[in-house]
């Protein structure tokens, strides 16, 4: 059996301004292909500003986004390399 070692680096980078944060996420993959992933936090007017909870919530979010892009990603290429369609892959 053969193993191999593979790391993914992925960036996240962060918008902010006094109410709203938005966080872009991407991953290069072994195959050449990028992913990118958006995710979004609002604060309350009420709220005091805590700027690292908006990126730790628009980080998450585009994080989830992220991952299920790449399970559809997986699940599309099991389809094609069987021939048939398979279950779909969840989270």
């Amino acid at each position: 059996m053969t193993q191999a070692t593979v790391g993914w680096h992925i960036e996240l980078e962060f918008e902010e301004d006094t109410e709203r944060t938005r966080a872009a996420a991407l991953v290069r993959l072994g195959d050449g292909t990028e992913v990118r992933a958006h995710g979004y936090a609002s604060r309350h007017p009420s709220d005091t500003e805590q700027p690292r909870v908006g990126e730790e919530i628009a980080g998450a979010r585009a994080l989830n986004e992220l991952a299920m892009k790449l399970l559809t990603k997986a699940h599309d290429e099991i389809d094609e390399a069987s021939g048939r369609a398979s279950y779909p892959l969840t989270p």
